[in-house]
């Protein structure tokens, strides 16, 4: 007791740690699924690959954070979908190899540890791992009172999932003329928020709570709207076509993100007028005056997500997409022009 008096006077409360361990039990068993051992508060995470069959699996795995995203959440102190973005971003980085999500970790820092708010991060990661058919198998909270202001965090996360390997979605499968398949976003995601606070709070001082009629609801919300994950129509997808390339759209948008499941020397014409630009990103572009082609180049536009399919298979892909719930659409072709052409 004599040591734990002495940390809380360093400002690390262990009681509020036991209370987090228990009000996140709940959510935790919420995403078990095949393969997962053992239960949280092991010193590792167990996960029985043997158990799903796989003949010769190839593990991918993917590492990311929700980056200053964060800082609206905490503005508009809404916690509860932060933990949504932080799996979307790991789950459709390993979905772009083909790979299915087996297994999440999150670590989560705290400037002081209020377990009610850990409670709402945790619940949205065991929501996005439930999204995405992944368990939840262990994590850390940390708390760093000289890292962090008090109600400050950082959230960040890692997942593994498996392919097998002669279905490893790569470069070498694409060819010209492949049809280019759009999965909508559900809004700015989770990059580019650095720029969007800037324009938002720094350039036009707008409060996040300001209702604009092109969003039906204020901006902040429209920005806290969680990353879209694509894991269970994508796969499906993948089940049943042969898919030639995923690329995940996040930061760097369509310029950067599109080439990176392309073969050197390939690029992708994009038509803009067979997708929706959603509300959010009209609205950013009115507020910044940001040519559009910066535009494209740090935001997704609309489209999170893009898959590259034989011509005569997009039609039956679309179908799986919005049998899926997708919102989907051919938006382009590939050619043998390397980089990306928006027309």
């Amino acid at each position: 007791m004599m040591m734990s008096n002495n940390y809380k006077a360093a400002g690390v409360d262990l009681e509020a740690g036991y209370e987090v361990v228990s009000r996140i039990k709940k959510h935790v068993k919420r995403t078990d699924r095949p393969g997962v051992m053992g239960s949280i508060g092991s010193f590792g995470g167990l996960f029985d690959l043997a158990s799903l069959n796989y003949k010769n699996p190839v593990l991918v795995s993917g590492t990311d954070g929700v980056g200053t995203k964060l800082k609206i959440a905490m503005m508009m102190n809404k916690h509860d979908t932060i933990g949504i973005d932080v799996v979307a971003m790991c789950v459709n980085d390993v979905l772009a190899q083909g790979a299915k999500p087996l297994f999440f970790l999150d670590y989560v820092a705290v400037g002081k540890n209020h377990p009610e708010v850990i409670e709402d991060i945790v619940k949205g990661v065991a929501d996005g791992c439930v999204m995405a058919n992944c368990a939840l198998i262990g994590g850390e909270t940390a708390e760093m009172p000289d890292m962090y202001d008090e109600d400050e965090y950082d959230v960040a996360g890692f997942t593994v999932g498996a392919v097998e390997k002669d279905q490893i979605i790569e470069p070498s499968r694409v060819k010209e003329n492949d049809v280019v398949i759009g999965l909508a976003s559900s809004g700015v995601h989770s990059n580019g928020f650095s720029l969007v606070r800037k324009i938002i709070m720094k350039d036009n001082n707008i409060d996040l709570n300001t209702y604009f009629d092109e969003l039906q609801g204020s901006i902040g919300a429209a920005l806290l709207t969680p990353t879209k994950i694509y894991v269970r129509s994508v796969s499906e997808l993948i089940d049943k076509i042969n898919v030639h390339g995923i690329a995940h759209i996040t930061g760097g948008g369509f310029y950067e993100n599109m080439p990176r499941c392309l073969q050197e020397g390939q690029g992708i014409t994009i038509d803009k007028n067979s997708f929706e630009v959603l509300p959010i990103f009209k609205v950013l572009q009115k507020l910044s005056n940001m040519d559009e082609k910066e535009m494209y180049n740090v935001f997704n536009m609309g489209i999170g997500m893009i898959v590259i399919v034989d011509p005569q298979d997009a039609k039956k892909a679309l179908e799986i997409l919005q049998s899926q719930g997708e919102k989907a659409n051919i938006i382009g072709k590939v050619t043998n022009k390397a980089g990306i052409e928006i027309i």
